[in-house]
């Protein structure tokens, strides 16, 4: 076991509190490993013998702590033993004397964070490093002491409990949690008590368990509390450590509460024009508890005037909401009385002694009395007029009253925008109206006009009433024909054959329906070719007189047709019915009618003649084709007149700076004739044949003259002259450059401007009648410009 000797007085309690401890455990049956029979395993005898170590946590004293000894019989004292530890902590947390096997701890530790060590052990030879006993595995149990206080899992915890609840009505658990080590001593067994928090609640000290500790607890007198709750280590003795949490309680609503009306009598005062669907009042109920505890629902009991008012609940207020279902007339009736009831939507059968969970209070409504409008007798009128009656017919009367019962003027009109063209009109003081234009039933059946009715006093009161007019119907419309008839008699008909079947239309609208009578005008009936028979039925039968027509002799019969109904005043009208002559075979059919006929019996029809005539115009676009492909195969010149130089002058209409400006032609252009276009055509005759360009050469430009340009001038006029490809007639080129040779000398105006003082313009006279403006401007005395 550890040897205890030699050592200082406060480590040797501890090796020989440790030698015991291993003693008791080494002889316990428990001890020790075991077979596979279970039967304990005998040690054999080593060399060297050592124990299990224990070791205080948070040691706090100034030397290293003292942990224990190793000790080998091999160890005769002379130093030849060397003692090597290895394992967890080995050189750092523990260290070891190699010639004595003292082992040392060399910091304070702490079992929360580490409980035990594994380390190895052997004793070798110091000289040959021969191993003098295997190496052995043996543990540093770090000894538990209560150096931690108990810690709640939450801080704080919020709970909530009905209100009213029993006495011992559980609300929360706490727990608390102590990291010593619970399986030695106290240090870890915790207490709880309550520091906050009573009488109103307790814990129970082993579980953490809060519970109600009074009866009825209200919400509407108190709704949270505050509890703080102690855990405390070593089961709650003296020198325990502890630790604190806080418990937010709330009590949660119960409907423990009636709702109740703040007045017996509510009174409310309402205009006689307050619209239908608006609110006449507000009836507050109040009701201690809250959220779907609060809510409340109304309803009217009795009224004198059942259905005038209703009352509905505001979900967001809680409120009732008294609401107008009809009108009110101050004049009729000045006030309304009812009794309403309101009472919770959900209702705690627990808490019914505390009832009736419902009240009832009285409701007065008084009518006010407003400047009204004024009122028609009627909610729309109905008028009917004929459709012939003059100008400044009255066709009704339109009345209308004040409804406060007083004597007042009503001034009436038409609202124009239901009257546009402005037919009817109506008197401003007894409301006759009357038509200003004539009516036709045929044209408006119904008129929709708004009729107003003001207040003479006061303009802003007015009313409208609808007034529906119906324009009744004169027989004022002669029948017609019901459409424009298409009709054709054969050449081959017989007498007394129908050829069509006729009916009439009329716009009037007669009580007992149409009725038309068909006959055959008077002036046509002692030569007429057809008849007309009426049917009885409004339509007719138009009947040839005759057995055959001729087309060529006439083609076309117009047969007056008088048509006549049946009403008062009667009405009649001639209508022609156009009746062409056609060509038929044997069973009546038209083959050809009136032109048709005349050119099927020239022999050509109409598709012939179209066809022909195809023809002449694609014969027409063959010939003008082929005319302008000889025409493009010819070789002429482009030009023709031999005045024509529209190819040859080139004109750019850009005015060049002067002499001085040599940016805008470069004259090297035409000192180098390299530079020239080598072969360059002629633009108004297409060439069968190209010539090589013929170069000559050029003399060299000098300084002190432009003879260079002049040969060159004189080349381009040879080359052209000799161009065999050029047409044969003259040719204007311009070259745009003059040469120090002109006779007229430079024409620039800005020269001119810079010399005018020096130049003499007679000879200007001396170029004959073109130039005699010029000679009038230029060719004048010096004393004549001058003055």
């Amino acid at each position: 076991g550890p040897n205890c000797g030699g050592v200082a007085m406060d480590r040797r309690k501890v090796c020989i509190l440790m030698a015991l401890w291993a003693v008791a455990h080494l002889n316990s049956p428990g001890y020790g490993l075991r077979d596979a029979n279970g039967v304990p395993l005998r040690r054999s005898k080593r060399g060297w013998m050592w124990n299990q170590f224990f070791l205080l946590e948070e040691y706090t004293g100034t030397d290293l702590q003292y942990v224990g000894k190793l000790h080998s019989d091999s160890d005769r004292g002379d130093g030849s033993v060397r003692y090597v530890l290895s394992g967890e902590g080995a050189g750092t947390l523990f260290k070891i004397d190699e010639k004595s096997g003292d082992i040392h701890a060399t910091k304070r530790l702490d079992r929360e964070e580490k409980a035990y060590y594994i380390l190895h052990a052997k004793a070798v030879n110091r000289f040959t490093n021969e191993a003098l006993e295997g190496e052995s595995e043996f543990i540093i149990k770090i000894h538990d002491i209560n150096d931690n206080e108990p810690r709640f899992t939450k801080d704080p915890y919020m709970a909530q409990v009905p209100e009213m609840s029993d006495i011992g009505t559980s609300v929360i658990q706490v727990t608390a949690t102590d990291a010593d080590d619970a399986t030695y001593g106290n240090s870890a067994r915790v207490v709880y008590s309550i520091l906050e928090g009573q009488p109103y609640f307790s814990v129970d000290p082993d579980t953490g368990l809060i519970k109600t500790a009074l009866p009825d607890m209200d919400r509407e007198v108190k709704e949270n509390y505050q509890v703080v709750i102690q855990a405390k280590d070593m089961a709650g003795q003296m020198g325990g450590l502890s630790g604190t949490t806080t418990v937010s309680i709330t009590l949660s609503d119960v409907n423990d509460n009636p709702p109740r009306f703040t007045k017996s009598l509510y009174e409310f005062r309402v205009p006689e024009s307050t619209e239908l669907g608006a609110t006449a009042g507000l009836v507050p109920a109040e009701d201690a508890d809250i959220g779907e505890n609060a809510e409340m629902d109304y309803r009217i009991v009795w009224s004198d005037s059942p259905g005038t008012f209703d009352i509905i609940t505001n979900r967001s207020t809680q409120e009732g909401v008294i609401v107008l279902r009809k009108p009110l007339d101050f004049e009729s009736k000045r006030q309304y009385s009812f009794r309403i009831q309101v009472e919770n939507v959900h209702i705690n059968p627990r808490f019914f002694t505390n009832g009736p969970f419902r009240d009832e209070a009285t409701v007065k409504i008084i009518v006010e009395d407003v400047d009204e409008p004024p009122v028609f007798r009627r909610a729309a009128y109905v008028m009917e007029v004929i459709e012939d009656v003059p100008r400044n017919t009255a066709i009704g009367s339109i009345s209308a009253t004040d409804p406060d019962g007083k004597e007042t003027l009503i001034r009436y009109s038409i609202d124009r925008r239901t009257d546009m063209d402005r037919v009817f009109n109506i008197h401003a003081g007894n409301g006759s109206v009357f038509n200003v234009r004539e009516l036709d039933r045929e044209e408006n059946t119904w008129h929709n006009i708004t009729v107003i009715a003001t207040e003479f006093n006061n303009p802003r009161q007015m009313s409208r009433v609808p007034v529906y007019i119906r324009v009744l119907d004169v027989n004022d419309n002669a029948p017609t024909l019901a459409t424009n008839y298409e009709t054709f008699v054969c050449e081959n008909a017989k007498a007394n054959q129908r050829i069509q079947t006729v009916s009439a239309t009329d716009p009037d609208d007669p009580i007992g329906g149409h009725r038309f009578f068909f006959s055959l005008a008077q002036e046509a009936a002692g030569k007429a070719n057809f008849s007309v028979r009426d049917n009885k039925d409004n339509t007719a039968w138009i009947l040839t007189r005759r057995n055959s027509y001729n087309s060529l002799q006439r083609s076309v019969y117009h047969v007056p047709v008088v048509i006549t109904d049946g009403d008062t005043p009667m009405q009649s009208s001639t209508n022609t019915l156009t009746i062409k002559v056609c060509t038929c075979d044997r069973e009546g059919k038209m083959k050809l009618c009136n032109a048709e006929a005349l050119t099927a019996r020239a022999g050509l029809s109409t598709g012939a003649l179209v066809a022909i005539l195809l023809c002449v115009i694609i014969l027409l676009m063959i010939v003008v084709l082929f005319a302008a492909l000889r025409r493009q195969k010819k070789k002429e010149p482009l030009i023709i007149s031999k005045e024509d130089v529209r190819d040859n002058v080139v004109s750019y209409n850009d005015e060049g700076g002067g002499e001085e400006d040599t940016q805008a032609f470069d004259i090297g252009t035409l000192r180098n004739p390299e530079a020239i276009e080598e072969n360059k055509q002629r633009r108004d005759i297409v060439p069968e044949t190209f010539y090589p360009p013929v170069r000559r050469p050029v003399l060299p430009p000098t300084r002190d003259n432009n003879g260079d340009v002049r040969d060159f001038i004189n080349q381009r006029l040879q080359d052209n002259d000799s161009d065999p490809t050029a047409p044969p007639y003259d040719s204007l080129a311009t070259y745009a450059y003059e040469g120090n040779g002109s006779v007229a000398e430079s024409l620039s105006s800005l020269e001119s401007v810079t010399t005018e003082g020096d130049q003499d313009y007679n000879y200007l006279s001396e170029w004959g009648p073109r130039f005699k403006k010029l000679a009038d401007m230029y060719g004048g005395d010096d004393s004549d410009r001058d003055s």
